[in-house]
């Protein structure tokens, strides 16, 4: 094992170089001392004898065995080149194959969620969302809600001319803010199905479909309240205010119940979280403002 390893360093040298002088040197000696610190004795002359033949053995088998590894390397590069060339099709940038890649990944997927258990399912490019059957009683809902929210905001539209009640202000903001948002947002509901946004104001010059005046809708004040509201000041004004709008907020309230009591009304959606998060949020401003009926204004304690 030795001399085999030996030998192949030897050989990868370049024969005449100071390294390989070295080498051949380095051979001798160390052939004899392992030699003779290693095989026995009788043997240490023959082995001693083959170590210094193969040092001193011309070293030009190098030149041959150096142009064998460059025929070996560019054998090699050359079939690397032609596996390359061979998985990249040809005018890769032109290619049909190319252009379809680019259309297919300029195209959406669109992919339609399984039932429970059930395998998902991808449907042509072309395929377009459609809007979910309608109720009758989600319009009506929706028209009647816009109505109910109007009279809400005039309300609080009277609030910075007829008092100085801070809380009553701070109130009045945020119900105007929130309810008209919502107009906003069942607008653009009744718009998309193609529906009237607006309805005649009840009590007014309104008519239903029949011909007669139409009724108000629940919690809606009177001409005769609204008249009363207009006319008060102060803490009178505060008084009517709050009681006036707390019957607002519970008619909403009848008016979310009677929309989800209505067979395959308010499943849609956008509705359900509107009508929902409407009524949590009419049920919460309807305890503050039942604690601010508690409070006496400054005016009532004289």
């Amino acid at each position: 094992m030795k001399f085999s390893a030996r030998t192949c360093v030897a050989s990868a040298v370049a024969p005449g170089s100071p390294v390989s002088a070295k080498i051949r040197g380095d051979f001798a000696r160390v052939s004899r001392i392992s030699v003779s610190g290693i095989l026995p004795q009788p043997f240490s002359a023959k082995a001693l004898k083959m170590f210094n033949n193969v040092s001193q053995q011309p070293l030009d088998r190098s030149r041959e065995h150096q142009h064998k590894l460059r025929a070996v390397s560019g054998t090699a590069l050359l079939l690397c080149a032609m596996l390359i060339a061979a998985s990249v099709p040809v005018n890769v940038f032109g290619s049909p194959l190319r252009a379809a890649q680019t259309a297919s990944a300029s195209q959406p997927v669109v992919v339609q969620p399984g039932a429970p258990g059930k395998p998902s399912k991808t449907l042509p490019p072309s395929t377009t969302g459609t809007l979910p059957a309608r109720s009758q009683a989600d319009v009506d809902f929706m028209q009647g809600m816009i109505m109910h929210h109007s009279q809400a905001v005039e309300m609080t539209a009277l609030i910075p001319s007829h008092t100085d009640n801070k809380d009553i202000r701070l109130l009045g903001a945020k119900i105007s803010s929130s309810q008209s948002d919502e107009i906003k947002f069942m607008q653009r509901w009744l718009a998309a199905r193609g529906e009237s946004t607006s309805m005649a104001m009840p009590g007014m010059s309104g008519m239903d479909a029949s011909g007669k005046p139409m009724a108000l809708m629940p919690g809606m004040l009177t001409p005769e309240q609204m008249e009363a509201l207009r006319n008060a000041k102060g803490a009178e004004f505060d008084h009517l205010f709050l009681t006036g709008m707390i019957q607002h907020h519970n008619g909403a309230l009848i008016m979310v119940k009677d929309l989800f009591d209505t067979a395959g009304a308010g499943q849609e959606a956008d509705i359900f979280n509107f009508a929902t998060d409407a009524d949590n949020t009419q049920r919460a401003e309807i305890k503050i403002m039942q604690s601010m009926l508690e409070k006496k204004s400054p005016e009532e304690k004289r």
